[in-house]
Parts: structure tokens; sequence; C-alpha cells
């Protein structure tokens, strides 16, 4: 029998400096399910987002993942979990491939060079794969950082911005690929300015304030 993952948050406050963002924010997200942090610069999206990561530890309550905290977890949790930033965090020097084997081997696992190359083709980077991403637009660039979705077997994807410097094309791949996704048992958590919907999904909103 397929294990049921959930995410939870019980009670969760963070901070800035000596600034409180939030405080007493509790949800859960469940497998299928697609939620958008939303609130004004500032309101503490990203740093909610890296705290569901483990990257950032709040002030007050937890974070659960099939109900442990996910402190408590070894690198099982961060291998169910994928996050993309708003940043890219890929090498101008190495090529779309190495990018995305690289990010994968500090996931923990690896992947082959055919398997990399069909990736890379899925996210609309054809005939770039073997180029240095320094020489590659912003938006194929976001491209390379977000094909690292399509390797391993994450079970929740965490992403801020992920529809940054992506043109109309790519919006829509985004949403095919995070609709097979849920599809499949997984769940999102997403921050976005830009309109994001996916087919006989409905959005759950979380708002920041």
């Amino acid at each position: 029998m397929q294990q049921a993952f959930k995410l939870e948050v019980v009670d969760l406050a963070c901070e800035r400096g000596d600034l409180r963002l939030f405080s007493g924010l509790s949800f859960e997200l469940a497998a299928g399910e697609l939620m958008q942090v939303q609130g004004e610069n500032g309101s503490g999206k990203t740093t909610l987002l890296r705290t569901l990561c483990g990257f950032v530890q709040p002030v007050e309550g937890k974070v659960l993942w099939s109900g442990q905290d996910i402190s408590e977890w070894d690198d099982t949790y961060h291998e169910q979990m994928c996050y993309l930033g708003h940043l890219n965090a890929i090498k101008d020097e190495l090529s779309a491939i190495e990018n995305l084997q690289m990010s994968a081997g500090l996931a923990g696992f690896s992947v082959s060079e055919q398997d990399a190359i069909s990736v890379l083709r899925r996210m609309g980077l054809r005939r770039k794969e073997h180029l240095p991403v320094r020489v590659l637009s912003q938006g194929q660039r976001r491209r390379v950082a977000l094909s690292r979705l399509l390797v391993g077997d994450s079970k929740l994807w965490i992403l801020d911005e992920p529809l940054t410097a992506l043109d109309v094309g790519a919006v829509g791949l985004m949403q095919e690929l995070i609709g097979e996704h849920l599809s499949n048992g997984g769940m999102v958590i997403f921050t976005t300015h830009q309109p994001l919907q996916v087919a006989g999904v409905q959005t759950r909103q979380l708002a920041l304030s």
C-alpha cells in the first residue's frame, strides 16, 4: 500500500531580524493539492517556503511531514521534497546537462546523460543541452533550473516564483507539468506574481498579512 504523504504546519511563527513576519499559521497540504501563498512584498512568503524546507527555523510552531517534525527526519524528507527558489542556482560555465546532473547529485541521486537530455528536451531545450548556460536567454536558464523537478521522485514541490522569465509557452508547460505531478499524488505550494492555473485543479489560497 502506498504511503499517504501530508504536510502539516502547526501554529507557525517566523521572524526576520526583530520583525515578526507572521504567527499562529496553521494549514495542511495533502496529495493532489495545489496551494498559492499570497502577500505583499516583505510579508514572509519566501521565509515561509524556506521554513517548510527546513532551511529557516521558526520561532514558534512546527512543520510536520507525514506526522513527524521535519527536524527529526533524516535525508528522506529532502529526498521527497524539491525546492526551487526565485534564483536559478545554476553555474554559468556548466552545460544544461551538467547543471541538471549537479543539482540531482546534491539531492542525493544520479541522472544519466541520456535521461538529462530527455528531461531538458521536455523543457523545450532541444539543441541547447550541451551549451554552457551563460549563452542561454534568461527564459532558457529558468527552464534549466526547472528541469530539476522532472528527475527524482519528489512528492512535495516548493516553488518560489517558478514562472519568472518564462514566455507564454513555457508557462503553459509548467502548468501542464504541475498538473501531471498532482495527478500522480504529488503536492505543490508556490508563490507567483503571474497567473498560474492548472486544468481541473482548484488552487487553494494562503494569504500572509
